[in-house]
């Protein structure tokens, strides 16, 4: 099957990529389109506003412990596969026991987070419910295997994973929601999605000929990974907080009742937040190469990425702005229809997230870990100053805006850095399609 063509495009150089890549879109368009029928329309209209807040107010919580758990181990394994694949069994090895102990060393903190947070207000949701969906903060140490599949460019297997993962969550929760069970198995059901893609990854990677006995641990290794990672880690923090920090505020804030509308709206905004990681992390072989052979198609390439990010998320945004008003009076129940123009906000950060995503794989590929860190920390500060006074003023459509601010301040951020005030520049162009229709007009 031969990839469509795009103008400004080398097709030769990224045919091999974008195959790839249309692996990942066929996973998880179809985990998108089931996840959004199961997990937001079915699951939300069965359980209501206050329930399905109770539901989503623990992954809320642990986000922040999984960034952590996690180390920032993910992309910087992809590169480091890339530069020496012959210490795969050492580099996955340590990676994997690393994310182990990081993950475990979470739940007492989730717990210390519960007990404060509870001391200035009464939280509805369950101490029992935090520490349950807690433990996927260990139990996806596995998807360090996401790193092997994606330095080998190989889609397919990871297609495969995802497909079925969520096929069988999305069966065990509409089975949940047929037989009217009770709460509590929801909050199970969260544990179980990352069990499911965790033993998928572990099968995928044993079938590719591989053995996980084989993994080794060195602490050398070990210290390596750490010095590089540390940014990113704290960077990932950082991400979390400005991605989750509005919806613990609106609970706050506000109720339980408000936090389930707005985790529609998060639910329906995000979900598209796939196709930049999917793009990005297929393309960046071709990019790395690019950089060690030949600057000026890579910075062509980037501008590529840059374009077709804006392309995408731009047509989302016009479509699901448009179209809220209807998606929220067909598919939800009245008690959830003021989450419509809340979305109709909302889904247009998407643009900076798909920008953003693309040029940290630029940041990670010239090796400026702290300032990926720097420019994530200054839209979490943004994000939180902004809702702590709109939140009380203007509701969950307030913290939408505080959201779509502080994502295009982390965004272009990079403006302001000397270094990188260039990759500023080139997204500028393609924010405003000035490249776009550069690329045009020559053809």
């Amino acid at each position: 099957m031969r990839i469509p063509s795009i103008p400004g495009f080398d097709q030769q150089a990224f045919e091999k990529y974008f195959k790839n890549t249309g692996w990942l879109m066929m996973a998880r368009v179809g985990s998108l389109a089931i996840g959004i029928v199961i997990n937001n329309f079915a699951l939300s209209n069965y359980l209501g506003t206050k329930a399905f807040g109770i539901l989503n107010y623990p992954m809320a919580i642990v986000t922040f412990f999984m960034a952590v758990a996690a180390l920032g181990l993910d992309g910087l394994v992809t590169r480091q596969l890339l530069n020496e694949p012959e210490k795969q069994n050492r580099i996955l090895g340590t990676a994997f026991r690393l994310r182990i102990i990081a993950g475990i060393l979470t739940l007492p903190l989730v717990y210390i987070t519960y007990v404060v947070i509870s001391r200035h207000k009464a939280i509805e949701t369950p101490l029992s419910y935090v520490l349950i969906v807690a433990l996927t903060s260990v139990i996806q140490s596995v998807n360090i295997i996401d790193s092997y599949f994606q330095s080998r460019v190989q889609g397919k297997a990871i297609m495969q994973v995802q497909v079925i993962g969520n096929l069988l969550s999305a069966a065990v929760k509409l089975i949940f929601i047929l037989l009217k069970m009770p709460l509590i198995w929801f909050v199970w059901a969260l544990v179980l999605d990352a069990v499911i893609i965790g033993l998928g990854y572990l099968i995928t990677y044993t079938r590719h000929h591989n053995r996980l006995n084989q993994w080794t641990f060195s602490s050398g290794e070990a210290r390596q990974l750490l010095k590089l990672s540390w940014p990113l880690t704290f960077s990932a923090l950082l991400v979390s907080i400005y991605m989750k920090i509005d919806q613990l505020m609106i609970d706050t804030y506000l109720n339980v009742q408000q936090l389930g509308i707005y985790s529609t709206v998060a639910r329906l905004s995000e979900s598209w937040y796939f196709i930049p990681v999917a793009i990005v992390t297929s393309v960046f072989p071709a990019i790395m190469h690019a950089r060690n052979t030949d600057k000026e198609r890579y910075y062509k390439r980037l501008q590529n990425m840059y374009d077709l990010m804006v392309v995408i998320s731009l047509s989302i945004a016009l479509v699901m702005t448009f179209g809220s008003s209807l998606i929220y009076h067909l598919a939800y129940k009245p008690e959830f229809w003021p989450g419509a123009p809340v979305l109709a906000v909302h889904v247009w950060a998407g643009i900076f997230v798909f920008l953003g995503s693309a040029s940290g794989q630029y940041l990670i590929a010239e090796g400026y870990f702290k300032l990926s860190m720097l420019r994530t920390g200054v839209g979490a500060i943004v994000n939180v100053a902004l809702n702590i006074y709109w939140i009380p003023a203007y509701g969950i459509i307030g913290a939408a805006y505080a959201t779509l601010i502080a994502y295009a301040v982390a965004t272009f951020f990079i403006l302001f850095i000397p270094q990188t005030r260039g990759q500023g520049v080139q997204m500028l162009k393609s924010l405003f399609l000035i490249s776009l229709f550069q690329k045009v007009i020559k053809r």
